[in-house]
């Protein structure tokens, strides 16, 4: 039988038998889901942490969890991968977030991009996107949960260790420079996707551009795939 499986704030360094009150969406989740006191479930600190506990009290505005074992958190890659995407019009960040979520990875960077139609995101939207990120590792047994991170412009993104561009333009496969001995950066650009000073940029910063294949893919599927290509190599 599959568990029911919920986010908890932290896991104790004295796990077995520690004690845990939860309240907010996960006691509304835990009731939609019938359990009762004495039911198995799992908890997940969006850490990399899990652990399998039991329920010992839940009410309308409250529960109380015993933990019973740590269990091995589901495999992360090798490195982190940072996923930079540009904002995107309408909901199509909260199908991105949700993917990459599932596809690994550590975290996520709101990109302010030239030819973007979407220049800012309200506070409430940013808040949305961590909650889709956190039911999204919820739903696919992940152990980490990615932080989604404010919009910053281009030319003041930093990253870590590599980083591929998706570019339709070049003819650079991804698997000719990938390797996994320092932290991955993707970045993906909006619907009119990258300029050509913003791509100068990048690659004269050490960007590699990358080719997706032979199509133009969508602004929302574009980060998708690319990171789908990466995580494969790397699990």
């Amino acid at each position: 039988m599959r568990l029911t499986r919920v986010r908890v704030p932290a896991l104790g360094e004295d796990l077995p038998d520690t004690r845990l009150v939860l309240t907010g969406p996960e006691v509304r989740h835990l009731s939609v889901m019938r359990l009762r006191p004495g039911d198995a479930l799992l908890v997940f600190d969006g850490r990399g942490r899990e652990a399998r506990a039991e329920l010992l009290a839940l009410d309308g505005l409250r529960a109380e969890l015993r933990l019973v074992e740590e269990l091995p958190g589901t495999p992360e890659t090798p490195q982190p991968v940072t996923l930079a995407v540009a904002l995107l019009k309408g909901d199509k960040l909260a199908d991105v977030v949700r993917a990459a979520t599932e596809l690994g990875a550590a975290r996520i960077q709101l990109l302010v991009t030239q030819h973007a139609d979407v220049r800012d995101i309200g506070a409430n939207k940013l808040v949305r996107l961590n909650r889709i990120a956190a039911e999204a590792s919820k739903q696919s047994r992940r152990a980490v949960t990615p932080e989604v991170l404010a919009p910053v412009p281009l030319g003041a993104f930093r990253w870590e260790g590599q980083a591929y561009v998706a570019h339709p333009y070049v003819h650079d496969l991804l698997t000719d420079h990938l390797h996994w001995d320092s932290p991955v950066t993707l970045l993906t650009g909006p619907e009119g996707g990258f300029s050509e000073a913003e791509m100068d940029g990048l690659t004269g910063r050490g960007a590699q551009g990358v080719v997706l294949g032979s199509r133009i893919l969508r602004a929302e599927t574009a980060p998708v795939a690319l990171l789908g290509a990466i995580v494969a190599t790397g699990v």
